[in-house]
């Protein structure tokens, strides 16, 4: 079964910047076909970022230019480098395939932007 732990959230500065790392265990296909999902309070869970297995990367609108994803195959590992946070940016970061494949969720890592 496939497992997903996301690490790296924590309590930054508004402008300022995380690194979240996502390992991927029990994938057949590695980390070829990934996301980075976000949910905020009240809202529902959205794609951030995705990568497919030619490597070519999808942002979404409000984190173009700021966010950037990549992976590390031979560590199972994507990666979302988050630089100019602003407080919207505030929320639960997950990753998962993408396209969703029915691999579990795992417990997110935590994002708040505040001052």
């Amino acid at each position: 079964q496939v497992q997903l732990v996301e690490s790296g959230g924590g309590l930054v500065q508004p402008g300022g910047s995380l690194r979240l790392s996502c390992v991927v265990s029990g994938s057949l296909f590695g980390v070829n076909f990934m996301g980075w999902y976000r949910q905020a309070p009240g809202k529902e869970r959205g794609l951030v970022a995705s990568i497919n297995e030619y490597g070519r990367i999808n942002y979404g609108d409000s984190v173009k230019g700021r966010f950037t994803l990549s992976r590390d195959n031979s560590k199972n590992t994507v990666y979302l480098q988050m630089n100019s946070l602003t407080p919207e940016d505030t929320a639960v970061y997950y990753c998962n395939a993408y396209p969703l494949r029915g691999w579990p969720w795992g417990q997110g890592t935590q994002v708040t932007v505040s001052s």
